[in-house]
């Protein structure tokens, strides 16, 4: 029998293995072709991840004067964030959403929101609760209040207001001179805010059209059309030029300049700036049930408590329940559309609806 050398046998095997190969590659390609690419993953957390609607900023978003507040948030351990189960956020309702998450604290400015080592009652940057809770809900929309409490201080113009009722210079002559340039000097740190939601989101692979992100600005909480027995400490002392400069040039000036921020940050804008027109604090004389406002309130147990007198009267013209539950439903018909700009109007059956943007 004829034998072959070794070495042409070793060539033989190599041979065939080869081919081999180049059979298995043919394969694989084949099936390549045929079942494609593996599907790219979703941005975020897993899609059947709870969806959830979150707001941030001051006391208008986290429900300050609605009452029901989360425990932990009304001055336990030094904490005044004052969380209400009856905010807004709470009182939206939008199809698919599991959830939604109150970050807001009475009180904060933009440097709150921003990410960064700024705390406020203890707690860390908003924006920073923001990324943990993007890691393992699927955000489908930011809706973010801020602003007044920066240069243009609210809180200090309604206080200098009511000191003007008991005689002092009315509050308006104090401000107006300088509000145009108190709210541009502002609108840069809304801006950040904003951008830096933006930041966190990219970082937990977020697209920017996978969730929205909403600017919401302020409504007057005050009306000159109210009756002169109700213009007192039992309701609202103020007067009449500063309850028409608050409604007018205060409030307008400031929704100016969130709409600013909100088209440089490239967010959707909720123009609130008439929505308790009729139905602000005081307009019912002697019945408050039908105003969206708080009026002058003070916590009077509150007094005799060293820590908590001065939060003692903080709930005063901020909206109360019934006005969180129009602008949530407000909010709800705003999130629901696709126009980058609404107001918030009363119309015709006596309730908030999501109209055009005001001029």
């Amino acid at each position: 029998m004829r034998r072959f050398p070794a070495i042409r046998l070793r060539w033989w095997h190599g041979a065939v293995a080869a081919v081999a190969l180049l059979a298995c590659a043919a394969v694989v390609v084949t099936l390549v072709v045929v079942l494609g690419e593996p599907d790219e993953p979703e941005p975020g957390p897993p899609e059947d991840a709870p969806r959830a609607l979150v707001g941030l900023g001051d006391s208008t978003m986290s429900g300050d004067g609605a009452g029901s507040y989360v425990p932990g948030t009304d001055g336990e351990d030094g904490n005044w964030c004052r969380r209400s189960t009856r905010a807004a956020i709470h009182r939206t309702s939008l199809p698919g959403i599991d959830e939604t998450i109150n970050l807001a604290c009475s009180g904060a400015r933009a440097r709150h929101v921003q990410l960064g080592d700024e705390e406020r009652y203890g707690e860390p940057s908003q924006t920073e609760q923001l990324a943990e809770i993007a890691e393992t809900h699927r955000i489908v929309a930011v809706v973010v209040a801020v602003g007044a409490n920066d240069d243009p201080g609210f809180t200090r113009l309604m206080t200098q207001c009511i000191q003007a009722w008991f005689g002092g210079a009315p509050c308006s002559e104090s401000f107006a001179p300088e509000w145009e340039d108190t709210i541009q000097a502002m609108v840069p740190k809304v801006v950040q805010a904003l951008d830096d939601i933006r930041t966190v989101m990219a970082d937990a692979d977020y697209a920017e059209d996978d969730y929205q992100l909403v600017l919401q600005s302020y409504a007057s909480p005050l009306s000159p059309d109210i009756a002169e027995e109700v213009r007192n400490l039992g309701g609202c002392p103020f007067t009449e030029t500063d309850l028409e400069w608050v409604r007018t040039e205060g409030v307008e000036g400031l929704n100016a300049g969130l709409r600013e921020a909100a088209a440089e940050a490239e967010a959707r804008f909720l123009d609130l700036s008439s929505a308790g027109q009729g139905r602000e604090a005081c307009t019912g004389g002697q019945d408050p049930s039908t105003e969206w406002f708080t009026r002058l309130t003070v916590e009077w147990e509150a007094l005799e408590d060293t820590d908590r007198a001065r939060q003692a009267a903080r709930e005063s013209f901020h909206p109360n329940a019934a006005g969180h539950a129009q602008v949530g439903s407000c909010l709800s018909q705003f999130l629901a559309g696709d126009a980058q700009q609404a107001a918030c109007l009363v119309g015709e059956d006596g309730n908030l609806r999501a109209a055009p943007a005001l001029p």
